[in-house]
């Protein structure tokens, strides 16, 4: 019966079929060379079909053999795989991390941290959502994440805690043939008023009543940064976008960097590592954090036993 089918009896078929004898499987694993035999001659009972064709010198593997070669590895692969799961739960590893990340925040930096966590925790799947302003919070409040990376917004409550990682340099920009970039000198409230202020919207209701740098009473709301830096080059407006996003764009001419009268040439928005009070990170989400913190400058280097 297939039920009957062992863990052992995998690992002997597989073991002779790689090492082509069934004497060398059995000092690959250890065992007599009759057991590995006889735990394959009881799988092939089991299974219904020969496996091995035995009338030369060294076993060969049928055509069923081989067939079935792949999938006896695949079983085997998964039964590791859900050892060392188990393995890393039973040592209080997260079975996944998920992290909600401010679309300000440099990507560049992410995938390098998000590439370290690959190597570190092949095991743990990683979930990664972008969103704006309290999205970041309302995924952690939500328990959907248990990490967020947010900007300097007063959204923060009592449930959570942050750390900081980097400051983001913001610009305010618009697009060469628009009016603002045409003008010399620096720009008044008065001249900003007059055109159309690109603004990032929340769609969550934790920013209801509060405006984040918003100078204009003609704006149009967007809830995607993508489609804002879109709107951007399409001479719709001006607004204020991160530096590392529109670097290419400033350098080649694309956009044109404003200067405001009554505000500096360049913002920073602080960026921080939150979590709610109550559920702090374990062990692969603390690595994440303390990589981000790496890349950001803000502590040293990991080394590999971290």
């Amino acid at each position: 019966m297939l039920e009957g089918v062992t863990f052992d009896q995998l690992r002997f078929f597989v073991a002779a079929a790689e090492e082509k004898s069934f004497s060398a499987a059995g000092r690959r694993l250890s065992r007599a060379q009759s057991v590995i035999s006889q735990g394959i001659a009881n799988l092939e009972g089991q299974l219904g079909v020969e496996l091995f064709k035995r009338e030369g010198r060294y076993p060969e593997l049928t055509q069923a053999g081989t067939l079935l070669l792949g999938d006896a590895k695949a079983m085997l692969g998964g039964m590791s795989l859900m050892k060392s799961r188990a393995r890393g739960m039973a040592a209080g590893l997260e079975t996944e991390l998920s992290v909600a990340v401010d679309v300000m925040f440099p990507m560049s930096i992410l995938t390098r941290a998000a590439a370290g966590f690959g190597e570190k925790f092949p095991l743990t799947p990683l979930r990664l959502y972008v969103e704006v302003l309290g999205g970041v919070a309302q995924s952690v409040l939500d328990q959907q994440c248990q990490i967020g990376i947010m900007g300097s917004l007063p959204l923060l409550t009592d449930d959570l805690l942050s750390e900081r990682l980097l400051a983001v340099e913001m610009v305010f920009v618009a697009a060469p043939e628009h009016p603002l970039s045409l003008k010399k000198t620096p720009l008044t409230d008065c001249d900003l008023a007059q055109h159309v202020q690109l603004v990032l919207t929340d769609r969550t209701e934790l920013s209801v009543g509060r405006e984040f740098r918003v100078l204009s009473p003609r704006n149009w709301r967007l809830a995607d940064l993508g489609a804002k830096h879109a709107f951007l080059l399409a001479g719709l407006g001006w607004g204020s976008m991160p530096v590392e996003m529109v670097e290419r764009d400033l350098k080649e001419g694309r956009l044109c960097e404003l200067q405001l009268l009554d505000l500096p040439k360049r913002e920073q928005m602080t960026m921080s590592a939150t979590y709610r009070i109550n559920a702090p990170p374990g062990p692969a989400g603390r690595w994440f954090v303390e990589q981000l913190k790496y890349f950001t400058g803000t502590m040293p280097a990991l080394t590999s036993q971290d």
